[in-house]
């Protein structure tokens, strides 16, 4: 039996998008005399529509939809997502169409409800060996846990999180009812190191339950902070017969391999994966991540504020390999049209160049920088701005904002009576020139109807460490999901392992606001503790979800304990009195195992005791 698997770049109720992504696997599948084509789950409206789910019309739109599709089928068995809404209850489903024939569909059994996932707000479980009908414009259909079979083999599904179950999983089911092959459409959302955890999952299943597994994932960037890396994975009785790459910036990503169901592959143990390696796995991510922010939004191109500092610098060097990573693989003129960053009358200019003169010319077209410097910033920090900007070919400006800073400085010293100083207010002093920055800036974004970048990243999120309207404004906040440590280290292996030598300033650079006066000697870790400290006490209070002594206990013997002390004591109060800073910044990517944004991970109150009693006891 030939199996395939299309991974979709959807996007929610982008109908006219969806659908074609849809008949172009379909088509596919018919060329290839697919004999079963799966797609991701929710292919038809998209897995990100959140609340609208529990809209009748959105179901009923998706049916009518499917009605369509099934049109599109004929001579190929295809596994299609939507919502069913019965009595009020909406269902995750996948639907079989056999030869423009209705089958049945699958209702899905476990709902995640941990990190990033909310679905049972949406959705209801359905019952294990349950099978109903219903009626839906005049036609009677099947719905529930349902076996199907196809030229004598039997198939059944796991949707997502049903194979993420450990012991309750439906496959434990499926192997006594006879069943050779599992289908498991999915919504897996990316992180660092997940897809060893998800190989594992599916190859794994095959041997256990000496079957044929056919996974197929969503692909891209779908609605906005999720990234999917389009994995497609079939396994026998734990050989791998098809793993695709992962990541693409294609719209469809269609594979397709022949398996054999009466000369089954050997029952083997399963060859694990080679480590991953997450730089590359992050930057894979970033990138398509960015592209599709790009293009869905209907933006023209970025704006950032180059502060030469070690998180706008990995910004701009996502948006260089963006641009290359994509024209290598999609081509040109591709490109050209899902980022509309050139007219017909300049392609053929462009067609003419190759390699890094390519990226740059193009980079040229899609990324403007500004480097807006104070009294307080160094020749430094302005090199390494300028010289990473012109290794890119990014539009570079330069100005400064003292006289900006000088006039807000002297109406408020007018209105209280009183000269400002850095020994009474020192918070308020740094904090006017960030937020200063932001209205220029704000403003090149406005002109050019681009993105504008804000650059804070994890740490910074969890102690508040950023100036509210001032380096935390932006429309996409693309590295707040890893920690200042991760983006310090990657730099260095970019600079190293992607040739980008226009980091070498920024790398040997100590990170710094750069606000108080140079004499003082600012430095971001001199402010707050260790990055390293911090991202631990970090991790073990909301990943692991320890009390504070507990953390302390924890961390014991990694500093004198007083210092300990200190720093865990600063970081609970930090974190407790910034929450209204995290329920404001710009939406950003889920790239890490976890990350601290409310929206999309962790919730967390904005008025709260703030640790008081826990860290009075702490010791």
């Amino acid at each position: 039996m030939k199996l395939a698997g299309a991974a979709l770049n959807q996007t929610p109720l982008d109908w006219e998008n969806n659908l074609s992504n849809i008949k172009k696997a379909i088509e596919q599948a018919k060329e290839q005399q697919v004999d079963i084509l799966c797609l991701p789950e929710m292919t038809i409206p998209g897995y990100g529509c959140e609340d609208l789910f529990l809209s009748e019309w959105v179901a009923e739109e998706c049916f009518q939809h499917l009605l369509q599709i099934k049109e599109w089928c004929e001579g190929v068995i295809v596994c299609v997502g939507l919502p069913i809404r019965l009595n009020g209850i909406t269902y995750n489903t996948a639907c079989v169409i056999n030869d423009k024939q209705i089958v049945g569909f699958t209702a899905k059994q476990f709902l995640a409800n941990d990190g990033v996932h909310y679905e049972p707000r949406w959705f209801s479980s359905w019952p294990a060996n349950t099978v109903q009908e219903f009626e839906m414009l005049g036609q009677t259909y099947q719905i529930g846990d349902i076996i199907y079979e196809h030229q004598g083999v039997k198939f059944a599904f796991e949707i997502c999180e049903d194979a993420w179950r450990n012991e309750d999983r439906p496959a434990y089911r499926h192997k006594p009812k006879g069943v050779q092959l599992i289908i498991n459409p999915s919504a897996s959302h990316f992180a660092m190191s997940k897809t060893d955890v998800r190989y594992h999952l599916v190859v794994d299943a095959s041997k256990q339950f000496e079957c044929t597994y056919l996974y197929v994932n969503l692909l891209g960037n779908e609605a906005g902070k999720m990234i999917y890396d389009g994995e497609i994975l079939i396994a026998q009785n734990g050989n791998v017969v098809l793993r695709n790459q992962l990541l693409s910036f294609k719209d469809v990503d269609f594979e397709c391999a022949e398996v054999f169901f009466e000369n089954p592959l050997p029952l083997v143990d399963v060859t694990p994966l080679p480590p991953v390696d997450e730089n590359m796995e992050f930057i894979s991510a970033i990138t398509v991540a960015l592209l599709d922010y790009l293009r869905k939004s209907k933006s023209k191109g970025f704006v950032l504020s180059l502060s030469g500092g070690a998180d706008s610098s990995l910004c701009a060097v996502a948006v260089a390999e963006m641009v290359s990573r994509a024209v290598q693989e999609i081509g040109l003129e591709e490109f050209v049209r899902k980022t509309n960053c050139l007219t017909i009358e300049e392609l053929p200019e462009f067609q003419k160049l190759s390699g890094t003169e390519l990226r740059n010319a193009l980079v040229g077209k899609l990324l403007i920088t500004a480097y807006q410097g104070t009294e307080n910033s160094s020749d430094d920090t302005f090199t390494s701005a300028q010289e990473l900007a012109k290794s890119i070919g990014a539009v570079f400006y330069n100005w400064t904002i003292d006289q900006e800073v000088i006039g807000y400085r002297g109406k408020i010293e007018n209105a209280i009576g009183r000269p400002l100083t850095w020994d009474h207010d020192d918070l308020a002093l740094q904090n006017i020139q960030a937020r200063v920055r932001a209205p220029g800036i704000w403003m090149l974004a406005n002109l050019s109807n681009s993105l504008l970048l804000a650059t804070s990243n994890r740490s910074e999120a969890s102690v508040g460490y950023a100036t509210m309207d001032g380096d935390t404004a932006g429309s996409i906040s693309p590295i707040a999901g890893v920690d200042k440590s991760f983006v310090r280290q990657w730099l260095i292996w970019a600079q190293l392992n992607l040739g980008y030598e226009g980091l070498q300033y920024v790398n040997n650079l100590q990170p710094t606001a750069e606000l108080r006066p140079l004499e003082r000697a600012q430095t971001d870790e001199k402010d707050l503790m260790p990055y390293p400290l911090l991202n631990q006490i970090e991790r073990l209070a909301f990943y692991d979800r320890l009390s504070p002594q507990q953390v302390f206990d924890k961390l014991k013997g990694t500093y004198p304990d007083d210092q300990l002390k200190q720093y865990v004591q600063r970081f609970y109060s930090l974190w407790s009195r910034n929450q209204w800073k995290r329920e404001r910044y710009a939406p950003a990517f889920h790239l890490d195992d976890y990350n601290v944004d409310p929206r999309s991970w962790l919730r967390f109150p904005i008025l709260s005791g703030g640790f008081r009693q826990e860290l009075s006891e702490l010791g």
